[in-house]
């Protein structure tokens, strides 16, 4: 993949690989981040509870898949195998997930109206874990892995601030484009061309995709655990600090993420054109800024320019939050503009602390150090983040608009401006943390 088997060269068939793979991948996670909990919430019901419990055990399924997978493509010395066949099957699960429905339930079950509700929310839940299981072996294990396996620390600052652009461009698809698709189509028929996108990646990747000239079979792959004992921490201390930068910015994310949609429909009372337009823009504008500063990077300190990434994203939330006042002209201008400045901070700490973990990764051990990233990167952040978001909607208790009767299978609230606020709050203390990693990086760099 590699022109002239060269890693500090990046080849167009390589940038190939990356940007299918990478999109593809990123609009499924950002589909199930984002519109499964929307899907549930307007369709199956406005319940919070059941979206926070969703996200939770999608992050385990996803961390303890990445774990093993990683490892096993490790031992197998194979990525491409692990991508193109769970991509693949990836697709059909999510294609197959539009067709839940309480009167889908009801028809194959005859569980009555009010039980199908229960039994909906709980396939939902299991349905999203299985598509969990094939996406994290397919993209977080084995795509990341092959990342890895393809780029040196001469261009992984540039690659990764693309890597990092790209969940942000699959945002900007989902939440513009799939909320105007979902009023014209329906959850149904959007779910099954998106599974059908998915999994003909994962067939174009059994034709397309090489591994690295480098990649071996890995003696260590066997030990699973090699990444958590302490003698791995001891040897590889920059990576582990880096992860816990990681861990600090994703339950930071995880705080408002999973519900800033649904926030940005009920609470602001944006149209799906509206919050489209905001978003996208904001995203837009972000990613072309973060171009110049991801390229900036691979000439400066990585290590330092954490605290200007970190300042300008819990600025923007702060901005975000203080972006609900009477007027919905002002408040679609001010969260527009503080919407970007969060993004601009997110997309640039997310690829300096991803380009850092990647230089810092011992080689013959990339694949199973996927699963310790996911347990940094989202298994944590995926249950602590929506729990501490939904104490905060719940403490707030803002009734649902339009909605005059109460309803015993609903939690009847919905998300509170807070969570942004909260979120700011936490993502402050990485500010302890950086000092860590700029003084084991200097040492580093000194030797």
């Amino acid at each position: 993949m590699m022109d002239g088997n060269n890693k500090s060269v990046f080849s167009k068939a390589s940038w190939r690989i990356l940007l299918i793979f990478g999109l593809v991948g990123q609009i499924a996670w950002s589909v199930e981040n984002m519109y499964f909990n929307l899907f549930v919430f307007e369709t199956i019901s406005p319940n919070l509870n059941a979206v926070t419990l969703m996200v939770q055990l999608s992050g385990i399924v996803a961390t303890v898949v990445t774990l093993f997978a990683g490892a096993l493509s490790d031992k197998m010395g194979n990525r491409r195998t692990f991508i193109s066949a769970g991509y693949t099957i990836w697709g059909v699960t999510v294609a197959l997930f539009g067709f839940l429905s309480p009167d889908t339930v009801d028809a194959l079950f005859s569980t009555g109206e009010y039980r199908a509700v229960s039994v909906c929310l709980v396939l939902v839940i299991v349905g999203d874990c299985v598509m969990t299981l094939f996406g994290s072996s397919a993209n977080d294990a084995a795509f990341n892995a092959w990342v890895t396996d393809n780029t040196t620390e001469a261009n992984r600052g540039r690659i990764e601030g693309i890597v990092a652009i790209l969940p942000l461009i699959a945002m900007l698809i989902v939440a513009g484009g799939f909320g105007i698709l979902v009023s014209l189509i329906g959850y149904r028929l959007l779910f099954l061309i998106l599974g059908i996108i998915i999994s003909s990646s994962g067939i174009f990747g059994f034709f397309n995709i090489k591994d690295s000239h480098t990649l071996a079979k890995s003696d260590l792959s066997s030990d699973v655990f090699y990444g958590f004992r302490p003698r791995a921490i001891r040897e590889n201390p920059i990576f582990y600090i880096a992860l816990i930068i990681v861990l600090i910015y994703g339950i930071s994310c995880q705080i408002f993420m999973p519900y800033m949609i649904i926030y940005m429909k009920t609470y602001l009372s944006f149209s799906v054109v509206e919050y489209s337009v905001v978003f996208g823009l904001a995203i837009l504008l972000g990613a072309a800024v973060n171009l110049y500063l991801t390229r900036l990077s691979d000439r400066k300190d990585k290590s330092r320019l954490l605290y200007f990434a970190a300042a300008v994203m819990a600025l923007g939330l702060v901005g975000m939050y203080l972006s609900k006042g009477e007027s919905k002209a002002a408040n679609l201008i001010l969260f527009g503009i503080f919407g970007f400045v969060m993004i601009v901070g997110y997309i640039f700490i997310s690829a300096l602390s991803g380009s850092i973990i990647r230089d810092n990764t011992p080689e013959g051990a990339v694949g199973k150090l996927q699963g310790v990233r996911m347990v940094f990167a989202v298994l944590i952040p995926m249950v602590v983040g929506p729990l501490i978001g939904n104490a905060i909607n719940k403490a707030r208790n803002i009734p649902i608009p339009d909605i005059d009767s109460p309803d015993t299978m609903t939690t009847l609230y919905i998300p509170a401006p807070e969570i942004f606020l909260a979120a700011a709050g936490f993502l402050v203390t990485v500010f302890l943390v950086i000092p860590f990693l700029v003084r084991k990086t200097g040492k580093n760099l000194n030797k």
